[in-house]
């Protein structure tokens, strides 16, 4: 039975996580693009809405951590993207906004952006 050591356990982690986050928002983007079609009053929407929020929620929290060793800057530019998709939930939730494109666009430019 082959065992890992320990490095290749820690050099293996950053592509699974990213490969964890571009399946998680490819669900997002797939779950947004149902809502798209079936409209903002649309259970689909409603599920979509949901589940970007607590992802994008989730990405924040860790962004915000000592422990995320991604670099400062681009620590702060995407925790500013994911209080501008928030704020577009928001304004999806409450009629201000109508269309899901905006939020389909930046999620699927983040999603394949991590190679």
């Amino acid at each position: 039975m082959y065992q890992f050591t320990y490095a290749e356990v820690v050099e293996d982690s950053p592509q699974e996580m990213r490969a964890r986050e571009r399946d998680a928002l490819g669900r997002a983007v797939e779950l947004l693009q149902r809502a798209h079609e079936a409209g903002v009053a649309s259970p689909e929407a409603n599920d979509a809405l949901i589940y970007t929020r607590r992802l994008w929620s989730i990405f924040i929290d860790d962004l915000g951590s000592n422990g995320n060793e991604l670099p400062e800057a681009v620590r702060a530019q995407l925790i500013s993207i994911g209080i501008w998709i928030i704020k577009e939930i928001e304004r999806l939730r409450t009629g201000a906004a109508d269309s899901f494109s905006d939020l389909i666009e930046i999620n699927v430019i983040i999603r394949d952006g991590l190679v």
